[in-house]
């Protein structure tokens, strides 16, 4: 999972980011900033599988609130245009994430596992 996401996202937006001609506008460069960030952290999911499922999990997250608070209200009112189809058919590809994620793992360790104590960690770190 991790690797296609890396080499999807180097395919895609990488060339933009090293040869881009004229300033980007504030969206265009957080969304270009964040893809980026995102790739080299699934780069280091290849290495760590298990340590940066967060980064999956985010992922998918993220995309199913956009599917279910943007695009399906748009397609319900009829006002999808050409860029929302685009970005929903982008955010439908995470659909294979849920079937590449160790949901036992995710259970034991997120949601079953007891949380580390913030005390004593501060405390360590003094």
């Amino acid at each position: 999972m991790y690797c296609i996401i890396a080499l999807g996202l180097a395919l895609v937006v990488w060339p933009g980011v090293l040869r881009h001609a004229e300033p980007w506008g504030l969206a265009q460069g957080v969304v270009k900033c964040m893809l980026t960030a995102f790739s080299l952290l699934c780069i280091i999911g290849i290495r760590y599988p298990l340590q940066m499922l967060p980064v999956l999990i985010w992922e998918m997250i993220w995309k199913t609130l956009w599917l279910l608070l943007v695009a399906l209200p748009a397609w319900r009112t009829g006002q999808m245009d050409e860029a929302i189809i685009a970005t929903a058919f982008e955010c439908a590809v995470a659909i294979i994430i849920p079937l590449a994620m160790p949901w036992r793992y995710v259970y034991a360790h997120y949601i079953q596992k007891t949380g580390d104590r913030w005390r004593a960690a501060s405390a360590q770190m003094l």
